[in-house]
């Protein structure tokens, strides 16, 4: 694959992983990088990325619809009254990535999201505590980082809030899927548009947004 924005048939400048599959450019284009302060989005996105691990992204979003529908739209406060019945449910739902240890995980992540809320923090607001000022424009995916100082550190902090699954390379992943960062490549016409969404976006406070 290349490395630098390519040019699309369209004559749009993109991020050359976009080019890979119709999918990746409908995530590009209309998702990746687009500022979410959504507390079942942020839920989502953490619970897709450990379902990666191996994987391709674009196996999980062309099992997207699936995983929604298996764990009801990803809200936490269902998802965390799941029983042993709803894990085999799971375990035999063929539109999932069926791996006992990420379904459990997800589970008990939707557990310490509720925790979260009982001490009156926010998910997507935590998240977004961890904004770090803007940097230059990557010129090529290659000097994008797997992770940052200010991942590592929210990587902690949900471990030490119960959370499993959230590695500093993975938390790095949502941050730049919903928009804490802005990973779109120098040229890329999506990174002017992330940047405007960006300064149009109301952050999330750690408390008090439920």
């Amino acid at each position: 694959m290349d490395d630098e924005v390519l040019i699309g048939a369209d004559g749009m400048r993109r991020c050359p992983w976009a080019h890979l599959a119709p999918e990746y450019q409908e995530y590009h284009d209309r998702e990746w990088g687009r500022p979410v302060g959504s507390e079942r989005r942020v839920f989502e996105k953490l619970c897709l990325k450990a379902f990666l691990s191996g994987l391709s992204w674009l196996t999980i979003l062309r099992m997207r619809d699936g995983f929604r529908r298996a764990f009801a739209d990803f809200d936490p406060s269902v998802v965390a009254r799941f029983t042993d019945t709803d894990v085999a449910r799971l375990l035999g739902d063929s539109e999932i990535v069926r791996h006992r240890g990420t379904i459990l995980g997800t589970i008990g992540n939707a557990r310490a999201v509720e925790r979260l809320w009982d001490d009156g923090m926010s998910l997507a607001g935590l998240l977004w505590s961890f904004e770090a000022p803007a940097g230059d424009p990557p010129p090529t995916v290659a000097a994008l980082p797997a992770w940052t100082p200010e991942s590592a550190a929210f990587s902690r902090l949900l471990h030490r809030r119960g959370f499993c699954l959230v590695g500093p390379t993975t938390v790095y992943a949502v941050m730049q899927a919903l928009g804490v960062v802005n990973d779109h490549l120098a040229g890329c016409r999506f990174r002017v548009v992330r940047d405007d969404q960006r300064r149009a976006f109301i952050r999330p406070r750690a408390a008090g947004d439920l």
